[in-house]
């Protein structure tokens, strides 16, 4: 007897799930519901809500419908509290010189709700120009760390020369650690990047926020994952139906 492939038989089924028999005609499987999901999610980022500021987000709210316009509101939402924490944590963003009366208040204090780095120094030394010059950067880059500088023996009395520059980093109220001279940064080669990089390894400044494609291949990992879970509670439904 000829197997009727229009039927719903386990059998079928398994034909079907291999590919050795066509879908049946209107069935929705679980590689289309992922298919669609994923037209779903390049039609949002084709809109690149993300980048938008909140004025074109604004402008966006009058054309779309209902149901992007709870996405753009959203979106806008989100850059507002952004931009609000960022204002909130981008303080600084220069170095500020202190003489020692100022220490305790400016640094020790102050550490105990944000990082600092203390930069010892003497202007005529060629190798603290040019570590001073590069602070001035990376200090205008994280705005959410203080920069600090005063010069070596007015801050250590007798700090000998030979030991600058140095810095001193503080945290929760304490010094975390501290690095002399420049050696371990490339001496009269270093370049803003290499202290950067020597203060996020010890947690001076925050790593740089960006979405790795890593991370968006996961969110969208996990949306498909609790799609295709919610197709199956319903073929589950269905089941107990008959």
């Amino acid at each position: 007897m000829a197997n009727n492939h229009d039927e719903d038989t386990e059998w079928n089924d398994i034909l079907r799930a291999k590919g050795i028999i066509p879908q049946k005609e209107g069935q929705i499987t679980e590689a289309d519901i992922i298919d669609m999901i994923d037209d779903a999610i390049a039609k949002r980022d084709d809109k690149n809500y993300e980048r938008k500021t909140v004025d074109e987000l604004d402008e966006l709210l009058d054309d779309d419908n209902e149901e992007e316009e709870r996405v753009l509101q959203e979106y806008r939402q989100q850059r507002l509290d952004s931009i609000k924490q960022q204002m909130s944590e981008d303080k600084f963003g220069e170095i500020q010189h202190i003489y020692k009366t100022d220490f305790v208040r400016e640094v020790s204090e102050a550490s105990k709700d944000v990082w600092v780095v203390v930069y010892l120094y003497k202007e005529y030394l060629p190798i603290c120009k040019l570590m001073g010059a590069h602070l001035a950067t990376v200090a205008a880059k994280h705005k959410s760390t203080k920069f600090l500088k005063i010069i070596g023996d007015q801050c250590i009395p007798n700090y000998p020369d030979h030991n600058l520059p140095t810095l001193l980093i503080y945290g929760d109220g304490d010094m975390k650690t501290q690095l002399v001279g420049a050696a371990q940064l490339g001496g009269m080669n270093m370049k803003p990047a290499d202290i950067e990089a020597y203060l996020r390894r010890v947690g001076a400044i925050k790593l740089p926020e960006s979405k790795s494609s890593k991370s968006e291949e996961v969110k969208q990992s996990s949306i498909r994952s609790s799609a295709v879970a919610a197709l199956s509670d319903d073929d589950e439904y269905e089941s107990d139906d008959y």
